[in-house]
């Protein structure tokens, strides 16, 4: 099926540069309140290699807790500078859910989703797909039931135009018959997704999808031009505390970036907190950003927030501040 034409005209970057009126010469900036919602204006001394898109998990929070339409996510990201419009499937839920992921409940989100996208001008990317099942489960057939039912997700992304859906490889905890489970269930995806010009993408998220090392095992077994991977700066923990506390088993973040962007069709800019000079407390966003660009990506960069110190607004625009501070500072 034919992309729908939602790509804005011109640089992609460029407009989104001269939205945000930044300057690559201001060395820092005080992180954002709840009541800033606007950075200074300033003057961007040159383009950054990427596009910026904006992960709908960011507001997860505002659509949850405070009944925050999910259909006003293009109006937002618009008003925040961004170009690219990356879905998360849960937060359409109870209505989609409701009604059994039905033909019709599909394509109503797939039809008001186009129209916001199309009235404000921005451009569907990426579908992320959760809860629709374990695709390195050991059952064969809880994995292949699995793999059906993210074959209508794979449509609804054709019909928006995105290039991708996102995948999660949740299932076994036994490296092997993870492998194998894994190449099997996203072989059968992206067969069925072929067809349809749509990437399987798999982020680090969890598990030993989190370990990149399996994980690039993994994509040369499947071998197949349309299933990737979308490096996330900060899912890399393989093994949580038993009480839940923090990360037991965690993964070099840098080499795990650097890993996994051979194989990449999206890339994921987690952030957290930060400190005055708005850099993240955890990521150095100067070194993840220099990986990406090593590696001849040029394509959408999503901002993904998940801190709780401030609001998500404020979290989002500090994030993408941040990457276009670091980007003016690459090689």
């Amino acid at each position: 099926m034919k992309r729908r034409n939602f790509i804005l005209n011109g640089s992609q970057a460029g407009i989104a540069l001269s939205l945000l009126g930044m300057n690559a010469c201001k060395e820092s900036k005080k992180t954002p309140t709840d009541n800033e919602s606007q950075p200074d204006k300033i003057v961007q001394t040159q383009e950054p290699f990427f596009k910026l898109s904006l992960a709908q998990w960011s507001i997860h929070n505002m659509i949850r807790d405070n009944g925050v339409d999910p259909y006003t996510f293009a109006e937002k990201a618009k008003n925040w500078g961004f170009t690219g419009l990356e879905y998360v499937s849960q937060l359409y839920n109870p209505e989609l859910e409701d009604a059994g992921y039905s033909e019709e409940a599909m394509a109503s989100f797939v039809s008001k989703s186009n129209a916001e996208a199309q009235k404000h001008g921005l451009q569907n990317v990426l579908i992320m797909i959760d809860g629709q099942g374990n695709l390195a489960v050991s059952d064969p057939k809880e994995r292949t039931e699995a793999v059906e039912r993210h074959f209508k997700w794979v449509d609804a992304a054709a019909a928006m135009g995105c290039h991708a859906i996102r995948v999660n490889l949740a299932g076994s905890n036994l490296p092997d018959e993870w492998r194998k489970n894994a190449v099997d269930g996203l072989s059968k995806l992206a067969t069925y997704a072929k067809d349809k010009n749509i990437n399987i993408i798999v982020e680090n998220h969890g598990g030993l999808s989190s370990n990149a090392a399996m994980l690039v095992e993994v994509m040369k077994m499947v071998a197949m031009d349309n299933c990737g991977t979308l490096p996330d700066f900060g899912n890399f923990c393989i093994k949580r505390k038993a009480d839940g506390s923090g990360c037991e088993e965690m993964y070099d973040i840098y080499k795990g970036v650097s890993e996994l962007m051979p194989f990449a069709k999206a890339v994921s800019a987690k952030s957290h907190d930060f400190d005055d000079a708005g850099n993240e407390r955890e990521i150095d966003y100067v070194k993840m950003l220099q990986i990406v660009k090593d590696n001849g990506y040029s394509g959408f960069i999503g901002v993904e927030y998940e801190g709780n110190e401030i609001s998500e607004e404020a979290g989002i625009i500090a994030t993408r501040d941040l990457m276009l501070r670091a980007a003016s500072k690459l090689r």
